[in-house]
């Protein structure tokens, strides 16, 4: 059974930061891209961040260029986003995303970024 379970999220001041983790199961994870993607209310889903199994590439969103950094550690089955200099736009359910082919999606966790 396939399962991808986010954590970290929770609520922080503007200018703070935040480490999301998602721990998968039930594929081959090191097959897999794996990314972040996130969405606020009222607006489509968007792509966050994306790291490729191959060669362990990266790509980031622009509005997250410089702030926010993927990372995976294959041997724990697991992907992070460390999000630092956090703002009120990046307000939103966080979701983990793995791809090779198939896509399978996380359940979400919610980011809130306020004073």
């Amino acid at each position: 059974q396939v399962q991808l379970v986010e954590s970290g999220g929770g609520l922080v001041q503007p200018g703070g930061s935040l480490t999301l983790s998602c721990v998968a199961s039930g594929f081959t994870f090191s097959r897999y891209a794996m990314s972040w993607y996130r969405q606020a209310p009222g607006k489509e889903r968007e792509l966050v961040a994306a790291m490729y199994s191959g060669d362990g590439s990266t790509s980031y969103a622009n509005s997250v260029k410089g702030r926010f950094t993927i990372s995976r550690d294959n041997a724990k089955n697991t992907v992070y986003l460390q999000m630092n200099s956090l703002k009120p736009e990046d307000t939103a359910v966080y979701y983990c995303k793995a791809q090779r082919g198939i896509a399978y999606w996380g359940q979400g966790t919610q980011v809130t970024v306020s004073s």
